[in-house]
Formats: structure tokens, C-alpha cells, sequence
């Protein structure tokens, strides 16, 4: 942004859609073993854009390519608690022959912003960028302190991102209490009248696993009663087929309460067909909220077809509820049975937070002055966040970037899947939420 441009009175609103399309260009895609293009060249560009309205962002490499940014903004007063607002540069893959536009063009299209990353999370990062930008160059401070963080890694865990900064740079987020972040604030039409815009309270905690059977090697014309394809496989499809009991937490339960008052009706989550046939395209997020779940992600065996392998593998995806994690891998190992290995890949907690204070005011006080049939209610990611990593800090993490999103739109199907987009509109209206939050925060 130029002197000039400022001179113009360039807003957020204005600049929004060509930010999160300039990150959309940046390829950052995490195959999680460093063999992606990482996230520095985003990175430089989030600091180049920071630097040009008087901060002094600071890029933290933890391994060559694998960058972040952080910054920090002078508050009116120094001495209250800070707020951190973050945001990963990190996208997972995409195969462009799947795709209507190409994923790293930042194609606008039927009022959309195309492409990998559009909702999760380069959306936020350029909302959040638009603010932030338009605040300075207009003189206007936050009311506290605010960290600002663009982070690598999180599609893989956050090891090289949040994580990294946590364990080596905590002072990075000295005096912070809460933050927000992504998979919030979006909302879901019950009518003209009432729009729930689900604020992201919880988390489930994940274990990414590897599951080993060994067996004998052998020729693949004779009878063998410990082929380690077969007992790796039986054992992957109980796992699979199972399906955990309903456990209602308190964050899902709220949640549950509150669309029931908005649709007029007592939602029961013991019965799932009929609770989640009233949630539309939302029904996908909150499903997998309502049970631990264990997703079989890959397969590997073998070398040649006419030998049979010594050792078979395979790697799941599993997610706990908060206070359910003991449950959830007693319940794995009777599933899998005694002759499965099973490893952590990766693993983290459950984090859930109560939906109260001066900063959920603020959120809906926000929503409302945008949207007069807004109203913000609690929900449970079934995924996770970097706001993992950040809570052994002690800091309060919320997933609130705002999106007025038109009803047809399967905005849960966006994520990690094709075609992937963002509504013009709801980036401009996540900006103006954004401004006011800060001044109400």
C-alpha cells in the first residue's frame, strides 16, 4: 500500500479480496515431511505488508522453508491482558485437475474467492491483515495490546510453527490471556429472522497413529495362517465400521440447546438421524462432535505379488472428546485386538473453554452491528487448531473469524476439499466484524 493509496482512503474492505488472493498465489501446501515449497515466501509477504504501516514483524524459521511471522501492536493500555489474533499460512495439497479454477490462482468467480486455502485459513489471514492495516494507517490503536502470529505447520500438527514458537519464543506472547483464531464466527441460516454464527469453543484432541502387524514372510502360492495383509486388514475394518457411543459434552450440549430454541424444538443427540437431517451443510462439523471417532487413512504392504510381506502397516486418524481420551484408547486396543502395534505419529489434547466474559460480549456485540439477526452460540470443532499448543501458555483460545454466509453454500465441505471458496461479501463483512471486536475487546 502505497502514500498514495493511503491518501486516497484505501480501506480493509477495499484491499481484503486482493490480500487473501496474493496468499492464495503463495503455494505453501504441507505434505508433512518438509517436501513441500514451506511458508517463507508467505511469510515475507505478511511482513512486508505489516512493515508497511509502521510494525516491526519478525520471521521465526524453524527449519529451512518453515516460517512464521509475529508482531506486535502497542494497545492504549499497556497494562491490560493481551489478545493474540493467529492464523497458519499452511494449506493442505491440492490436485488442480479436480478443481473448477485452479487452486493457487486466487481466481475470483460468482462472487467467490477461489482456491486452496480460501476458508482454511488464508481467508482469516487476509481479514486479519485488512484490519489491522486499515486501523494503522488510520492512527487507530487497539484498546490493549495484540499479538499478531502467521504460522507455519499447523496442517501437520504445528510442530514447526505454534508449537516451535511455544517451546523456543514463549516471550513472543508474554502478558496474552486470549486469543482467537479460525473455524469460528461463521454462520447458519435458520431463517431471515435468525442467523447462528458458531463460535468455536472446543476442540477434540487427536491421535494420529500407526498400526504395525507382523507376520511371516513367505511364498505367495502356499497356505499361510500369519499373513500380517490379512490380520492388518480385518483389524482396520473393525476399527473402521465401529462407531463409538454418543458422549454429550458441555460445550455440544449448549450448542444443541441453543439451535433447539432457534428452531423451536428439543434436539435429542441420542438420536443422530433426525438431530443432524436439521443442520444442513453444518452437519458434517458437528456429527463428528458428538463421539470420539478413528479414521483409517492409509495402507501399506508388501513388495511383489507373489510374496507375502513380513510386516503390514497402517495409519489412522483419531479424535477424543475433552475427558474422554482414556476411554477412547481403551476402546481402540479392544477393537484392534492384542497381535496390532499401535503408535502415536502425532498426538495432542482436547481443549474446551467456557463460552462467557468481555470477550464473547464483544463477539456478539460485533455480529449484531453488522447482522441484526445475528446471535453467537458455542460449538465443538471436531479438528484442531494451533489454539492447542497456545493453551499451555494459559491462553483462552476461541475460533472466531467472521463469515455472513449465503445458506447454499456447504461451507463445511470447503475444508480440505475441492473447489474450495470464499464469498466476496463474507470477507468484506468479516473485516468490518473484525474492526468492531477490537474496539469492543
Amino acid at each position: 500500500m502505497s502514500d498514495t493509496d493511503t491518501a486516497r482512503g484505501v480501506t480493509g474492505e477495499d484491499e481484503v479480496v486482493d490480500l487473501c488472493r496474493d496468499l492464495i498465489r503463495f503455494d505453501t501446501s504441507n505434505y508433512g515431511d518438509h517436501s513441500g515449497p514451506g511458508e517463507r515466501t508467505a511469510a515475507e509477504y505478511v511482513a512486508e505488508k505489516l512493515a508497511e504501516v509502521g510494525l516491526d514483524p519478525k520471521i521465526y524459521e524453524s527449519h529451512p522453508g518453515r516460517a512464521s511471522t509475529v508482531a506486535r501492536i502497542e494497545g492504549e493500555d499497556p497494562s491490560r491482558p493481551a489478545l493474540l489474533i493467529h492464523g497458519h499460512l499452511d494449506v493442505v495439497p491440492a490436485n488442480a485437475a479436480d478443481w473448477t479454477h485452479d487452486p493457487f490462482s486466487g481466481e475470483v468467480a460468482d462472487g467467490c474467492v477461489w482456491g486452496r486455502g480460501a476458508v482454511d485459513m488464508k481467508d482469516m489471514d487476509a481479514m486479519t491483515l485488512a484490519v489491522v492495516r486499515d486501523r494503522l494507517r488510520s492512527g487507530r490503536r487497539p484498546p490493549r495490546d495484540i499479538v499478531l502470529a502467521f504460522l507455519a505447520d499447523e496442517e501437520a500438527g504445528g510442530t514447526y510453527g505454534a508449537r516451535y514458537l511455544v517451546d523456543r519464543h514463549p516471550d513472543l506472547f508474554e502478558g496474552v490471556t486470549e486469543a482467537i483464531s479460525e473455524v469460528g464466527g461463521f454462520s447458519f441460516t435458520v431463517s431471515e429472522q435468525r442467523r447462528l454464527y458458531l463460535i468455536q469453543t472446543a476442540e477434540k484432541g487427536m491421535h494420529w497413529m500407526k498400526l504395525t502387524v507382523a507376520g511371516t514372510a513367505g511364498h505367495g502360492s502356499m497356505i499361510h495362517r500369519d499373513n500380517a495383509i490379512t490380520e492388518l486388514s480385518e483389524a482396520v475394518a473393525r476399527l473402521g465400521r465401529h462407531r463409538f457411543p454418543v458422549r454429550v459434552t458441555k460445550t455440544t450440549r449448549a450448542f444443541l440447546d441453543e439451535l433447539g430454541d432457534a428452531l423451536g424444538t428439543e434436539l435429542d443427540p441420542e438420536d443422530m438421524e433426525s438431530t443432524l437431517a436439521r443442520l444442513g451443510g453444518i452437519a458434517k462439523l458437528i456429527g463428528a462432535t458428538l463421539s470420539n471417532t478413528a479414521n483409517p487413512t492409509q495402507l501399506g504392504a508388501g513388495y511383489k505379488v507373489n510374496v507375502i510381506p513380513g510386516e503390514a502397516t497402517a495409519h489412522v486418524d483419531g479424535r477424543f472428546l475433552p475427558g474422554h481420551e482414556e476411554e477412547f484408547l481403551a476402546d481402540l486396543d479392544r477393537i484392534l485386538g492384542p497381535n496390532v502395534r499401535r503408535e502415536d505419529v502425532h498426538a495432542d489434547k482436547a481443549v474446551e473453554t467456557t463460552f462467557d466474559g468481555a470477550l464473547v460480549e464483544a463477539m456478539q456485540a460485533a455480529l449484531v452491528a453488522e447482522d441484526p439477526a445475528a446471535k453467537a452460540i458455542p460449538y465443538m470443532l471436531s479438528g484442531g487448531t494451533d489454539a492447542k499448543s497456545f493453551d499451555d501458555l494459559g491462553i483462552r483460545g476461541f475460533g472466531f473469524a467472521p463469515l455472513k454466509l449465503p445458506p447454499e453454500l456447504d461451507f463445511a465441505g470447503m475444508f480440505h476439499g475441492v473447489d474450495e471458496r470464499v464469498p466476496v461479501d463474507g470477507l468484506k463483512f468479516g473485516v468490518r466484524v473484525l474492526d468492531r471486536f477490537i474496539d469492543a475487546s
